[in-house]
């Protein structure tokens, strides 16, 4: 009789959220929930701009990407912040803000 290399008892299937969010962390601000991943620097030359300095941010740096935590949201929602403005957004409001 041939021997048998499966278990009996498989475990079941990972959740494919959990998959999907790799790298990703929530953060709270301004009330609300934001996803937040660290993005290393390419060369697809585009140039973006901090909403916690209002500078210029190129893509070969490396930066964060955050977006709404509460539904879907699409590309326009996403917002590029230069590592340490975001992780001082709370002890310093960003140029021209109502804050």
């Amino acid at each position: 009789m041939p021997r048998r290399n499966h278990r009996k008892d498989r475990p079941e299937r990972p959740d494919l959220s959990r998959l999907l969010d790799v790298g990703v962390r929530i953060d709270s601000y301004l009330g609300q929930r934001w996803n937040v991943r660290s993005v290393r620097g390419n060369s697809n030359g585009r140039v973006y701009v901090c909403p916690g300095c209002q500078q210029q941010l190129s893509s070969a740096l490396a930066h964060v990407v955050v977006w709404p935590a509460e539904g879907l949201g699409d590309l326009t929602d996403r917002r590029h912040w230069h590592t340490p403005c975001w992780t001082a957004r709370d002890r310093r409001p960003p140029k021209g803000s109502w804050r």
